[in-house]
């Protein structure tokens, strides 16, 4: 059936060769393209995320996803058959651009490094430590949720961080408790982009308020745009329903959908892992601490702390020296003059290289992991060493999705993805719907091509303008500016080829697809109430202040009523569940 289906696709792309025509190379070859191949521009990411779900293979899915779009690319240039060879070509200069890009090698050494210190840390007995610490609190799958829920909020300043600290310490503690890994993925993952993407200090904030700032110039307006930031957080209905909604489904133990039976299956069996899953991280048994070695939470809280701290100090000092030596006078001297104002904090954070200084942090940190190790005995410096790259290759296959999920990312740009879909979805609207569609419209393109930052690129400077066009009201400005963030922060939360997705995948030791999965049943219902509860009030002239508390009790009032307890109760156990049981 798969390769039908495969096969199926192949003749699809093959037979539409003829149709395709040769044009010249312009300065907007993406929006050429967008309009010259139209539909077919979708075909890279269907394949991807629709293949991944059935083949179950991550690699080879996303794989097929960018030799389409090289495939497609070629075609018009070449025949068929030569199309095939430049295609396989151009893979291969996808991946390698895509790892030539600083900050993609910023970011996939980070992974490895802080693979390594975890690594470190647990050969030192520090995770184990901690694991036993934190189970003396969270003596309940309720208790574990709430606090990794909480550490989750706590490493607010980025959400590649939080997916890589949070997940690691908290796997054995969640595993005990028979939580499943599932359910730990999706609780680090959605307290990462969407916690990252409204806290008023982060590695994101640069970005989003450049994007306002801009918008707002492009219709002659002159604004404070860090004030328009602040503004549009209440609007950011996603962002805050789910961090809701963790907190919902954590204090009444309710549970739907596919999560309900990955937790199910935990609590019953003590599986935390579904006996098909593929874990994107592998617990090492030769990485686990010497039998008889003192255990304390400072061979844990020392490095990981560290990183943490020198994280913040890195945002800041790389942040700082950019901004020196850039061209903005006025901002060199304000923070200058105001060295540790939260202007400065805010500006120094956006305008840092977060890969970079995470992979700094994390080496620093290690380096110190180590000392620790030796000076206590508890391994010689080349144990140590080998420890560090034990830990990495348990993530080497992360390194291989976020190439490929780059690489496919690439292809779409080059194609012309997101510009279609937003010439395709968005028309002559009421006002009072923009917002609705806005949020839409960016779930669906930064699910499609699990980039946030791209999905926010692309739409604020086109939402700004119309909105302004469609309402005078500053106030309808704002909301659809904030539909734009939190539309594009729903698709780095839920789409399968989201290098967020994939990195809790990891830090969670969960199964990607799996993952996904789960996620979803959770994802879209509360992007549902999102635009029911949130948006097409608040369009309406509905005070968000009215619109956003009736919108978490919807949160509540879904967990209550579509959630189910886990009963042990072999008739309230899924069919599928029960002759799995039954089989045993």
């Amino acid at each position: 059936m798969r390769q039908k289906f495969q096969i199926l696709l192949f003749s699809m792309l093959f037979f539409i060769s003829g149709s395709i025509p040769v044009f010249a190379e312009e300065a907007d070859q993406a929006a050429k393209n967008a309009s010259i191949y139209g539909f077919w521009t979708l075909i890279p990411p269907l394949i991807a995320i629709i293949l991944a779900f059935i083949t179950k293979n991550v690699v080879l899915s996303l794989f097929l996803g960018v030799f389409s779009g090289a495939f497609l690319l070629q075609l018009s240039a070449h025949n068929a058959f030569m199309s095939l060879i430049q295609a396989l070509l151009q893979v291969v200069q996808y991946i390698l651009n895509s790892l030539a890009d600083p900050w993609n090698a910023g970011i996939i050494l980070q992974v490895l490094a802080i693979g390594g210190l975890i690594g470190l840390v647990t050969k030192m007995g520090g995770a184990k430590a901690v694991a036993e610490s934190l189970a003396k609190r969270a003596k309940t799958p309720r208790s574990a949720q709430i606090i990794t829920w909480l550490m989750g909020i706590l490493v607010f300043f980025d959400d590649y961080a939080n997916s890589l600290i949070v997940g690691p310490i908290m796997r054995p503690v969640t595993d005990k408790l028979k939580i499943s890994r599932e359910k730990l993925a999706f609780i680090v993952d959605a307290t990462a982009a969407p916690i990252a993407g409204i806290m008023i200090v982060s590695t994101w904030i640069g970005y989003e308020v450049g994007l306002i700032k801009d918008a707002y110039s492009s219709i002659g307006q002159t604004v404070n745009a860090y004030g328009v930031f602040i503004d549009t957080i209440p609007f950011r209905f996603y962002n805050i329903l789910i961090l809701v909604f963790i907190l919902a489904i954590a204090l009444m133990m309710r549970d739907f959908g596919s999560m309900y039976q990955a937790e199910y299956r935990a609590r019953t069996t003590g599986k935390v892992l579904a006996d098909t899953a593929k874990p994107m991280a592998v617990d090492d048994k030769d990485n686990q601490p010497k039998e008889g070695i003192q255990l304390s939470i400072w061979t844990a809280i020392i490095p990981i702390g560290l990183l943490m701290i020198l994280s913040f100090v890195g945002f800041y000092y790389n942040g700082y020296m950019a901004i020196v030596d850039g061209e903005d006078k006025e901002l060199i001297q304000f923070i200058q003059s105001h060295p540790f104002s939260l202007k400065t904090i805010r500006e120094t954070f956006g305008a840092s290289d977060a890969s970079v200084v995470l992979f700094q942090a994390a080496l620093f940190s290690s380096i110190v992991a180590i000392i620790m190790g030796v000076a206590k005995r508890i391994f010689t410096v080349g144990e140590a060493i080998e420890t560090w790259i034990n830990g990495m290759k348990s993530l080497l296959i992360t390194g291989v999705i976020l190439l490929l999920a780059w690489s496919l990312s690439s292809t779409m740009k080059e194609l012309g993805t997101a510009k279609y879909l937003v010439g395709l979805l968005s028309d002559k609207l009421p006002a009072f719907i923009l917002p609705s569609i806005i949020f839409i419209l960016g779930a669906i393109i930064s699910f499609a091509t699990g980039t946030s930052y791209g999905t926010m690129g692309i739409l604020m400077p086109l939402t700004i303008p119309l909105a302004a066009a469609l309402s005078p009201d500053p106030k309808f400005i704002i909301m659809s500016a904030g539909a734009v963030l939190t539309g594009a922060i729903f698709g780095d939360h839920a789409s399968p080829i989201s290098d967020t997705t994939i990195l809790s995948s990891m830090g969670a030791g969960s199964d990607h697809l799996d993952h996904v999965r789960t996620q979803l049943d959770y994802a879209l219902p509360v992007a549902f109430i999102t635009v029911l509860f949130g948006y097409l009030p608040v369009g309406l002239g509905v005070s968000v202040w009215i619109a956003l508390p009736i919108a978490i009790l919807a949160i509540f009032l879904l967990v209550r009523f579509v959630g189910k307890p886990l009963e042990t109760n072999e008739s309230t156990v899924p069919y599928p569940l029960r002759e799995a049981k039954n089989a045993e």
